[in-house]
């Protein structure tokens, strides 16, 4: 059985990875309809992958799907993601759920009275590297974890007319694009941010929103991190690492944060042979290769998020993951703004 898809914003990161890498290749679901304002785009996008070009966005809400990828700029989720719940169309949202903590609780609070499901874009969970990364450390593996890095960069220099250079409407430049992601991933090991401290800048580029984001964290654990993400650095240039210590080894990554499913990724484990299942290839410098099956995160996303509407169960990234990354995201703005250390509560 095959979840039925529609998706609000055809262009853009839907146009060239989640409609074919994600959709396109889902076991469990097939693309239906698309609309996107720019309609040449829109006709490209419905005539390549063999579905339904609307013209109008009402048009798209009333017709048969079961569920609508939103892919358009911040400024429009929330809007977009109640008009999609009052169809009765269960949701996928790109992040950030909102420009605000208030649109974000308007969201979940709108989902939950038309009763349909909410998932939220962090599909970086799904990258085959960080989940085994993941299961060593729920194993202990690392033992206490203790600091963490994550790091995502790109040269993204100005362009007339782009949103996410443009704070009303894509609610902030590189910490909110990606530095969400990164923070993200370093909460799925650390557990959620307790303080948090950040400042921001435009070293290079000259438009509106940050270029230049380096954050502070705190996490419930105890455990310490950094996330540092910039708009100005040549993509050829940064290695997007991701680096997890702790008392008893860590793990150390390169190019497994971002849009590709591939990457490397080593382990530096005190005992590590005993009971280690993954596929293992010894460094020489002491380390053992991580080397998982690699994995789609669109596919994994949008297969994941469809089994959810099939089952009748919760979505793997919902809603509630959504608010608490806007809460986190706009504590950091908080921190930048007035030089402090901010508190992070439900």
């Amino acid at each position: 059985m095959k979840t039925k898809w529609a998706v609000l914003g055809s262009g853009g990161i839907a146009q060239r990875r989640t409609i074919p890498e994600g959709i396109m290749q889902a076991n469990n679901a097939e693309l239906v309809a698309v609309f996107d304002i720019n309609a040449g785009v829109n006709q490209e996008v419905a005539k390549k992958f063999g579905a339904k070009a609307c013209t109008r966005e009402d048009e798209l809400l009333a017709g048969d799907s079961d569920l609508i990828y939103i892919a358009t700029p911040v400024d429009r989720h929330c809007e977009q993601v109640i008009r999609c719940a009052q169809a009765g169309k269960h949701i996928l949202c790109e992040k950030p759920l909102g420009l605000t903590v208030a649109d974000a609780e308007k969201i979940i609070d709108v989902c939950k009275e038309q009763n349909v499901k909410l998932g939220v874009g962090l599909m970086m969970r799904f990258h085959a590297y960080h989940q085994e990364a993941l299961r060593l450390v729920k194993e202990g593996r690392i033992g206490t974890p203790v600091f963490g890095r994550a790091q995502l960069s790109c040269w993204y220099p100005p362009i007339e007319g782009a949103w996410r250079q443009n704070p009303a409407r894509g609610g902030g430049g590189s910490l909110m694009d990606m530095g969400s992601h990164c923070i993200d991933l370093l909460e799925m090991f650390f557990g959620r941010t307790k303080k948090i401290a950040c400042l921001t800048g435009n070293l290079v580029h000259n438009y509106r929103c940050e270029d230049t984001a380096a954050v502070l964290l705190e996490f419930e654990s105890g455990a310490k991190g950094v996330v540092d993400t910039l708009f100005n650095v040549p993509d050829e240039s940064s290695k997007n690492r991701l680096e997890l210590y702790g008392s008893q080894g860590s793990i150390l990554a390169e190019g497994t944060i971002g849009q590709g499913d591939a990457g490397e990724m080593i382990a530096y484990l005190i005992g590590s042979d005993a009971g280690y299942e993954a596929q293992q290839i010894r460094t020489e410098s002491g380390g053992i290769r991580i080397a998982p099956t690699p994995v789609n995160m669109y596919r994994a996303e949008v297969e994941a998020f469809s089994q959810a509407v099939l089952d009748d169960t919760p979505p793997p990234v919902d809603g509630e993951a959504g608010l608490w990354s806007q809460k986190v995201l706009a504590a950091a703005y908080d921190a930048s703004l007035n030089q402090r250390i901010v508190s992070v509560s439900l």
